[in-house]
């Protein structure tokens, strides 16, 4: 049975009897941040000198230190780094400040699930993950509600490592709606394989291909974009709000019928036994290697790919697209002659 923790199931205090570093400032770590310290909790940022996050949290009105400096000083220390980035910070700056009775709080598994940090004897290890972004997060935390989170312990050398997970989810609103009870093998393994499988590669592998089919077939990109992309955000909030049986029953019988007999056509028995190959290699290690390994080499593969999926035909067809609709505000912001502005 499914272990899920709400607010009552919570002291608050715990974590308000703590000095939290939080390092990092962008989607997550904000909102970390400053839900933690609506809730009480004394918090400091850590950045690197020159990042361009500072300006952003003292305008917040944090104090902010180096990451080192903020470790040293901290109870427990919030890793919200991006997981390429989180191994070589640690050994930096994190690990030398380490001692027995502090707490490392991750927002997913990865570094901890592959090895690329391991914790000295004596200090805690737990995760706290939102299943949002952090903008949603903080949204939903102002507005008295919460987004869901995913909780585990992967060192309990306190003794109190469970509490005081449970006391930090409901710190940041987490357990306003719940929070699942993982593992970071769990947590990690599961997530990779979502997005990878799903959420990214295979939705958009999925959209790409049936834009190409039917351009090419002829019909204008215009019109292919509105029915393989556009649409798509239809179909997937009535499953948001009521699984696939309210998404088949709320549209027509043309379009259910369709779906149950030309959709494993499309997605057959081949694609499951993929997916099974991409989990594999997520679970073996294979796919994190592969990352890791790119990124230490200057994120060569990872660049080209990004490069070659920004000038598929698709995205220009949208982008001029959606400066034509009067009900469509632009979105399109954080672009710049076409590509993303990072």
């Amino acid at each position: 049975m499914t272990d899920i923790y709400y607010d009552k199931d919570a002291d608050l205090a715990l974590i308000q009897g703590k000095k939290v570093a939080v390092i990092g400032y962008g989607s997550q770590g904000h909102a970390h941040a400053q839900n933690l310290r609506d809730s009480g909790v004394t918090v400091t940022v850590g950045l690197k000198e020159g990042s361009t996050s500072r300006a952003k949290a003292q305008e917040a009105g944090f104090v902010v230190k180096t990451a080192a400096e903020a470790s040293e000083w901290a109870d427990v220390i919030v890793i919200l780094a991006p997981d390429q980035v989180q191994r070589h910070l640690y050994a930096t700056d994190i690990f030398p400040h380490l001692g027995t009775g502090k707490t490392l709080v991750f927002g997913h598994g990865f570094n901890i699930r592959f090895g690329y940090i391991k914790a000295p004897e004596g200090v805690d290890v737990i995760m706290v993950a939102p299943k949002g972004p952090g903008h949603t997060v903080r949204r939903e935390f102002e507005a008295g509600r919460g987004v869901p989170v995913i909780v585990a312990v992967e060192e309990d050398a306190s003794g109190q490592a469970w509490p005081l997970t449970l006391s930090y989810a409901k710190a940041i609103g987490g357990l306003r709606a719940g929070g699942i009870k993982t593992t970071f093998t769990e947590e990690t393994e599961t997530d990779l394989f979502g997005e990878q499988a799903v959420l990214c590669g295979g939705v958009s592998q999925l959209i790409q291909y049936g834009f190409e089919t039917l351009t090419e077939a002829g019909y204008q990109p215009q019109v292919a974009y509105f029915e393989v992309l556009h649409e798509l955000k239809l179909i997937v909030d009535l499953m948001w709000e009521g699984g696939i049986a309210k998404q088949r029953w709320s549209v027509s019988d043309t379009a259910e019928y369709g779906d149950y007999v030309s959709g494993p056509r499309v997605i057959d028995p081949r694609v499951k036994e993929n997916m099974k190959a991409v989990l594999a290699d997520v679970q073996n290690g294979a796919f994190a290697a592969r990352f890791i390994n790119d990124q230490d080499s200057g994120a060569t593969e990872f660049l080209a790919l990004r490069a070659k999926g920004e000038v598929h035909p698709i995205e220009a067809t949208g982008r001029e697209l959606r400066k034509l609709f009067a009900w469509n505000a632009s979105t399109d912001d954080d672009y710049v002659d076409g590509e993303v502005a990072r």
